[in-house]
């Protein structure tokens, strides 16, 4: 992987010079940015950014995915009102429409298994949801966050490997105007009204966030399935793997 980062969260100094950041988001920043680089430099990470993952592995990704991001989507706008936040982009960020496009166009699911670690974040994401709203906020933060940052950098691999198969393109990392949407996805959550206890419990819950993404990433590097079609094809055909 190259030494650069896919995001600029993982970057300490830097995080803490941005001046379209506030205090909060630089303080979290400045915890996460470890736990960003680790997610960032493992084997999927790295096959994805090399387009060496398949179809099926991208589609697991999108499944995996897509229930957390209905949760929070679903959730988002209410517990925000409680955190004393009316306005947010929440309808611009939402994802859940792409993702079920992206699944549908690529067709896989069926043959794409559950991973583990999403469902143990999906646990822990309905657990949040009914107990703690500012630490459900740090997860929808990382998340959003992550695809408009380095998700803006993932996408024409994903792309690519995609085009390679006769698959179409993801809509999933696509927005209109990512860097708008990431300055009100920073001033939303400077705005959060939040005791000192409170702020502390969602920057640490930020780091859950990442490893949550972290095993995400471990259970996509082991799915191993063949390419879809794959069993139709001509056994004696030296393009076929083995």
């Amino acid at each position: 992987m190259a030494a650069s980062s896919l995001s600029k969260h993982a970057q300490h100094a830097e995080a803490n010079q941005r001046p379209q950041i506030g205090p909060r988001l630089r303080k979290l920043h400045s915890r996460i940015g470890r736990a960003h680089h680790h997610a960032e430099g493992m084997a999927f990470s790295r096959a994805l950014l090399e387009e060496k993952v398949s179809p099926i592995q991208l589609a697991a990704l999108l499944r995996s995915l897509a229930p957390a991001y209905a949760l929070i989507e679903m959730e988002a706008p209410r517990l925000a009102r409680q955190l004393g936040v009316n306005d947010t982009p929440w309808s611009a960020l939402a994802r859940s429409a792409a993702l079920e496009h992206d699944l549908a166009l690529l067709n896989v699911t069926s043959e794409t298994p559950a991973c583990p670690a999403a469902k143990r974040w999906l646990e822990r994401l309905h657990h949040l949801a009914q107990t703690s709203p500012h630490r459900l906020m740090a997860h929808l933060y990382v998340r959003y966050g992550g695809d408009l940052s380095g998700g803006q950098l993932l996408a024409p691999h994903a792309n690519a490997i995609l085009q390679r198969k006769g698959l179409p393109a993801l809509s999933f990392w696509v927005f209109e105007h990512p860097e708008k949407l990431k300055q009100a996805l920073h001033d939303t959550f400077e705005r959060f009204v939040l005791s000192t206890t409170q702020e502390a419990e969602l920057i640490d819950e930020a780091e859950e966030a990442f490893r949550a993404t972290q095993g995400l990433l471990a259970d996509l590097e082991a799915v191993r399935l063949e390419e879809p079609g794959a069993a139709d094809k001509d056994p004696n055909d030296p393009g076929r793997s083995h």
